[in-house]
């Protein structure tokens, strides 16, 4: 299973609940809908001052899958919803560990 963990701030003439109705009732379904995810938590920062306000992770069977899925015209748009509402986003391409 292959995870993307994707870290976005707000744009700065957003506020962060501003934010949040945009991410969690606007581009959530947009994210959840793309073609092979496996799996979708958004999970809303909640540390004042932080960097980031918002953190996804996606599952997809393999890397190859996360970039057919977003090379399809849903895929383009959701990366344009969220890069036309954030001021930064750092995507992580990571290997997930359960210990317990």
């Amino acid at each position: 299973m292959f995870k993307a963990i994707i870290l976005l701030a707000r744009r700065e003439d957003m506020t962060h609940e501003e934010f949040a109705d945009w991410w969690l009732g606007e581009h959530a379904p947009l994210a959840k809908a793309l073609e092979g995810v496996r799996g979708a938590r958004f999970n809303l920062v909640d540390t004042p001052d932080a960097d980031f306000d918002g953190i996804t992770e996606l599952w997809f069977d393999s890397q190859a899958d996360f970039e057919a899925a977003y090379a399809t015209e849903h895929g383009k748009q959701v990366a344009a919803d969220s890069l036309a509402h954030v001021s930064r986003r750092e995507r992580l391409f990571v290997s997930e560990n359960i210990l317990a």
